[in-house]
């Protein structure tokens, strides 16, 4: 029975059980049902008076000990929110594949690139000539060349 059942909960409860023990009614050795039976007197006898139940549910539930005076325990340490751990053999191979996808896609990137005879750095049409660097007569010469594979786009 729940602590929290009612007189009436208990009563209905006691009279299914004693149905069930009583020496009369029971299919259980004399012996054994008598013992059953009187166990279940006793507790209806404790459970139903008001006062016998509130001691026994006081030694069902003792109170905490009690602590001696001193200075409050300290709080536990927060504990961190993730858990380090070390991978595993397929997060492992998923990393691996993962970087040797990407080192195969820049290398194939920068190869058709150079293959087309693109220009691996173009500077932007309004980077000055003097912040680029290219002030020597070749590259001027280039740059003003139409022919020169390596025209940037600039403005002469």
């Amino acid at each position: 029975m729940p602590e929290t059942a009612s007189p009436q909960e208990l009563r209905q409860a006691f009279r299914g059980l004693s149905k069930r023990y009583h020496p009369d009614t029971t299919v259980l050795p004399a012996a054994e049902a008598a013992a059953a039976f009187q166990q279940l007197q006793q507790a209806y006898a404790v459970l139903s008076d008001p006062a016998q139940r509130q001691r026994y549910d006081a030694q069902l539930h003792p109170p905490p000990p009690q602590r001696p005076p001193g200075p409050p325990p300290a709080a536990p340490a927060p504990q961190p929110a993730s858990v380090r751990r070390d991978l595993s053999g397929g997060e492992w191979l998923a990393l691996l594949l993962l970087g040797f996808a990407l080192v195969v896609s820049l290398v194939l990137g920068v190869g058709v690139a150079w293959m087309r005879g693109v220009e691996l750095v173009q500077w932007p049409s309004w980077w000055s000539e003097t912040a680029v660097g290219l002030g020597s007569e070749a590259a001027v010469a280039s740059r003003l060349d139409p022919g020169s594979p390596n025209m940037t786009g600039l403005a002469p």
